[in-house]
């Protein structure tokens, strides 16, 4: 029993001498304000897979020159374009960014010279026409990203659809069509004006060089070919870049 009262005793004195002590003790200094980081947007990427539309103009040289008989000049097929490309890039080491893409375009490129030849009665009167009705693009890309800009060089092969007429006194005497495959070379600028859409602007020549080319006539002609194209282009990304909360 001595050891009960005892005990009561103290736990009433601790109980009664606990709200003392904790006055006594200095109040806790309150907790220091940090502000949350602001959202930062992260840089863009341009990995992905793409798709577009493109349309411009060009310039194609073309020179005859009649087997067997020699040079029948040259003249330049001019005109419009409008065609679509799809492709993928991969983003590398930060700004380095790699790519692969196809590009098919409609295209309306003519022009004509009448014949050196002319004086040959074979070829008197004769009016040379080139023209361009479609061509194809399969290139691959380097290029180097300051975040939504990327400049790019592009190489690989092409392809034209071409069609040449013969006229006299205005009337179509002779043609041959073909398909010619070369390579081509460009240089390209990009622009990501918002998280999925980029702007672009697009220079490529193409190396098509010379093909025997035989008319309906039969009569054969050597035709070198190739083309100055200018074009911008519209391009939307799958994906979309991704963005840090804080």
């Amino acid at each position: 029993m001595n050891k009960v009262t005892i005990l009561a005793a103290v736990a009433i004195a601790v109980g009664a001498a606990a709200p003392a002590v904790a006055a006594d003790l200095p109040a806790r200094a309150p907790a220091p304000y940090t502000k949350a980081p602001a959202m930062v947007e992260a840089a863009y990427d341009w990995s992905g897979f793409y798709i577009g539309i493109n349309g411009g103009g060009a310039t194609s040289n073309f020179d005859w020159s009649a087997d067997g008989f020699g040079e029948e000049g040259s003249h330049n097929a001019t005109g419009g374009t409008f065609g679509g490309q799809v492709g993928y890039r991969w983003q590398m080491m930060n700004s380095w960014v790699f790519g692969l893409e196809a590009q098919g375009n409609w295209a309306d490129f003519r022009g004509s010279n009448i014949s050196l030849l002319s004086a040959n009665p074979e070829f008197a009167g004769d009016q040379n026409q080139s023209k361009i009705d479609a061509f194809g693009l399969f290139t691959g890309q380097i290029g180097y990203a300051w975040d939504r800009a990327l400049v790019y060089v592009k190489g690989g092969a092409a392809v034209t659809d071409n069609r040449y007429n013969v006229f006299n006194g205005g009337a179509l005497i002779d043609n041959a069509t073909e398909t010619r495959w070369g390579a081509t070379a460009g240089v390209g600028f990009e622009y990501a004006f918002a998280p999925n859409w980029s702007l672009g602007f697009e220079y490529d020549h193409l190396f098509m060089g010379t093909n025997d080319v035989t008319f309906v006539s039969t009569q054969g002609e050597q035709i070198k070919q190739d083309v100055d194209l200018f074009t911008a282009r519209l391009n939307y990304k799958f994906g979309g870049p991704s963005y840090a909360r804080y």
